[in-house]
Order: structure tokens, then sequence, then C-alpha cells
């Protein structure tokens, strides 16, 4: 502003000089002759305001953003590509899926922070891509696609049941299936893997199991759970019990240790002490069986309470006594096989059925 004032000032003084050299008179009167020298010499003064400079200095362009080549949302055989070649450093432990999405964006975040150079975005911008590509090599068709495990050593599930028994319809097992994986189904996978043309891994991966399901038929269940014939083993016999006694319901008493044993199948159910007659009146030995039960019984002849009742030879019963209870063994029956306890004889005669064997016996 300050240069633009001093021009006008100048310019002015010039045009004072001018106008009092061609105005002026002598003082003879003569004209004087103009001084063209004077103003041809002097430049024409342009009094026109020139532009004033801008004071800041302009900014420089701003550089190209940096071309994103791959993205959250994104869906495609260059992300599976991504996927596999972050595997190969160890930045994605999942199957590739060809999905960007969060666990792909922190792998990325994740191998961006161990490079040091690369911006950490979780976005895989030219630069990102091109130095992952420098570190890594083209993934295999495995690493791409990788197989999926279906079962492997150690499993134990019905699954391996069905395993083994496909592998039984191409005689490539021979045991009974188990459902436990072992080193037997492992070997029986790799003979089939071998026969089939496949890779002889011992593990069953989706290609393995898809092969063997279209060369098999659904398992049936005698087929998964074969049935076994078990041997029947004869029982020991019990301390007390008479071979008589093992089989069937029986009623089995032994005047060797003074009780008696119901027993089924050779099984004792319950054990109670019990006397049996005198010398005068013996209780008969033998196998018989139970032909009538009488719970309220009373002993016409004896004139006699007999409750609980399980006849099986003549007048000879199974029965409760009171004088048992209150005497013990000082005395006898005449010839009935006497019981003291009143609810052990009184649960017995309910489960007792008429037609189940008494074994009386030393």
């Amino acid at each position: 502003m300050r240069s633009v004032q001093i021009r006008r000032t100048l310019a002015a003084v010039l045009a004072a000089g001018l106008l009092l050299t061609a105005c002026g008179s002598s003082s003879d009167g003569a004209e004087s002759a103009p001084v063209a020298s004077e103003r041809s010499a002097e430049p024409a003064v342009d009094e026109t305001e020139p532009e004033e400079e801008p004071d800041d200095e302009e900014e420089p362009e701003e550089e190209p953003a940096e071309e994103i080549v791959l993205q959250a949302g994104d869906d495609s055989e260059q992300v599976r590509e991504l996927q596999a070649r972050l595997g190969q450093v160890n930045h994605f432990a999942a199957k590739p899926t060809g999905y960007y999405g969060e666990v792909t964006t922190g792998a990325v975040a994740a191998y961006q922070e161990s490079e040091g150079e690369l911006e950490v975005s979780g976005i895989v911008y030219a630069s990102t891509w091109e130095l992952l590509k420098s570190r890594t090599s083209t993934p295999t068709q495995d690493q791409l696609h990788p197989k999926q495990q279906v079962m492997g050593y150690g499993d134990d599930s019905e699954q391996v049941r069905e395993l083994q028994a496909r592998l039984g319809q191409l005689d490539h097992f021979g045991d009974n299936p188990t459902g436990y994986y072992g080193n037997v189904t492992k070997s029986a996978v790799e003979r089939y893997q071998r026969a089939a043309g496949l890779e002889v891994s011992g593990t069953v991966y989706d290609d393995t199991w898809t092969k063997l399901k279209g060369a098999t038929r659904t398992p049936t269940r005698d087929e998964k759970f074969v049935p076994v014939e078990v041997p029947e083993v004869e029982k020991a016999t019990p301390e007390g019990l008479d071979k008589r006694c093992m089989t069937g319901r029986a009623l089995c008493i032994s005047k060797s240790t003074n009780t008696l044993s119901w027993v089924i199948d050779g099984t004792v159910q319950s054990t109670m002490d019990v006397r049996f007659g005198t010398e005068e009146y013996p209780t008969r030995e033998g196998q018989f069986s139970v032909y009538w039960k009488s719970r309220d019984h009373h002993s016409t002849i004896y004139d006699s309470p007999m409750p609980f009742a399980l006849f099986f030879d003549g007048g000879q019963a199974v029965h409760y006594s009171e004088n048992f209870a209150a005497n013990g063994y000082s005395g006898g029956s005449y010839g009935c096989v006497n019981v003291r306890d009143r609810a052990a004889i009184e649960n017995l005669f309910d489960a007792v059925r008429e037609g189940d064997k008494v074994v009386v016996h030393w």
C-alpha cells in the first residue's frame, strides 16, 4: 500500500511541473517554446492501482488416497487367498471362508502391526497386499480349501460306531463296533483310504467320510450293536444252600444251620431263623411244594395258632410261632417249621406262591 501512495505522489509532482513549464511567459512578452524534450523524456505514469500480491503461500496439492484392495464385508476368492496367506505367517488360524469379517479384520491389523512399516487399520491397502504377497507364497488348493476333520483318534461316539459298521460292510473292520476310535479303527480307515485312492492318513476327513457313505448303506442296529451270546454259567451254590434250591423259586430250609432262605433263581432274597419238630414229631426232609396258604390259620388238632402258614407236606407247614419268639430253641414244634420273626414271615407269606418249591435238608 505504501508503494502505491509514493507512486501517486510522484505522479502529482510531475504533473505540476509540466503545467508550470507549458504555461509560463517571459518578461519581454515573447512566447517561450514548449520544452518537448522534458515531456517526451518522462515516461507515462500508470496511475491504475496494481493488484496486491497475496501474503499467504498457496497450499501444496494433497496426495491421492491409497488404493483399497480388500476390506470388511468383501466376500470373494481373493479374500480366501488373503486368509490363506495370513495363515502362512501365523496370523489366521481359522479355515479360509472367503468372507472378510471381524476375524479377518483382526488378523489383518495384527499382521500390519507386526510389520511395523504399515498403518494398522485392519483394511488391506495396496501396500499391505504387496508386502504380504512378498512375504508369502501362492496358497495351495489344500490351503485355500482345507479338508475338514470328521472323526479322529481318541473320539468316542455313536458316529464312530457307524463308521466301524460301514467299514465292516467293506471287510475293513472285523471286530464288533464299540464307538471308540483307537488303533484298530485307525488301521481300518487307512486300509479303506488306500483301497479308495484317498490320502492315507488314518483320520476321517470330509472327503473320506463322503466317499465311504457313498460306498455303503446305513448300518442296521444289529450291525452297530452286534448281539453277543453270553454262555450260561452255573451259579456257585451259596454256603448253607442245597443245589435243589438254585433254580426257580424255593424255600430252602437247612437243619444244619437252623435257617430258612427264600431263594429265586439261585439268589437269596431273605434269610430267617427257624426251629423244627421234636424227636417225637420230626420235620420231614425232602423236596416238596407249597400247596396251601392260610394267613390266620389255627390248628384244630393241637388248638394252637399258626399265622402265615405255608403248608408243604400234610399237616406240616412253615408258620410264625409265638412260643419260638418267647422261648427260643428250648422246645420244638409238632413237625412244623417255626419262624420267630413275625415281620419276616409276613413278608415271606406275601411273596410265596402256591406251587413254589420247598426243600428241607441237612
